[in-house]
């Protein structure tokens, strides 16, 4: 019978079989976190970013920024209220800062700022149709089910905003009225996290 290894004895083979970490594996585990905690800071308070990262060497900066940049590109969304517009901007702000590539950044940014604009201006006025369109369906088909149930409703006035199916259905059309928008948002914040 063969012979039973504790989880112990099994861990210790697999970690002897790992090579030991690079010197650039381990200053990218070290800094990587460090320029993430250093892009929220900025987000959430008012951090001078350039100052902050003249602190390090370039020895280590390329690591700081690239943390940072993740943490300021996924700080990129739908503007769907005033907090998000402020947020974007100044992730976006914080990226022209932390890229080196600034030309590539503010074509990318560029792209970017047409996409949420388009959101807030035609996407509204969609969104607003596609409302508008939605309750009128619904309070057809609720009111087809009840003249089925109880007969001729005489002036009887559906409010079918407060049903709770009526909601979900307007989630999950809003759901799929912005992904095309965070689609192309996507699309641009892969190109931002390629770009130096």
């Amino acid at each position: 019978m063969a012979d039973i290894k504790s989880a112990a004895e099994i861990a210790s083979e697999k970690v002897k079989g790992l090579e030991k970490p690079t010197d650039e594996e381990r200053l990218r585990w070290k800094y990587v976190p460090e320029g993430e905690g250093l892009a929220a800071r900025y987000l959430k308070q008012n951090l001078n970013l350039m100052a902050e990262l003249s602190k390090y060497d370039e020895k280590v900066s390329r690591y700081i920024r690239e943390g940072a940049s993740e943490i300021l590109i996924r700080n990129i969304s739908l503007p769907k209220n005033d907090l998000a517009r402020r947020n974007n901007k100044k992730a976006m702000d914080g990226l022209k800062l932390v890229k080196s590539n600034k030309v590539g950044v503010e074509n990318i940014l560029s792209r970017i700022r047409n996409v949420l604009k388009h959101y807030t201006e035609q996407g509204e006025q969609q969104r607003k149709q596609a409302y508008l369109q939605l309750k009128a369906e619904f309070e057809g088909r609720v009111r087809q089910a009840m003249q089925q149930q109880l007969g001729p409703l005489m002036g009887m006035n559906i409010d079918v905003e407060r049903q709770p199916q009526f909601q979900e259905e307007w989630r999950r059309l809003l759901i799929q009225l912005d992904s095309q928008y965070t689609r192309l948002l996507d699309e641009c914040k892969q190109e931002l996290l390629a770009i130096a």
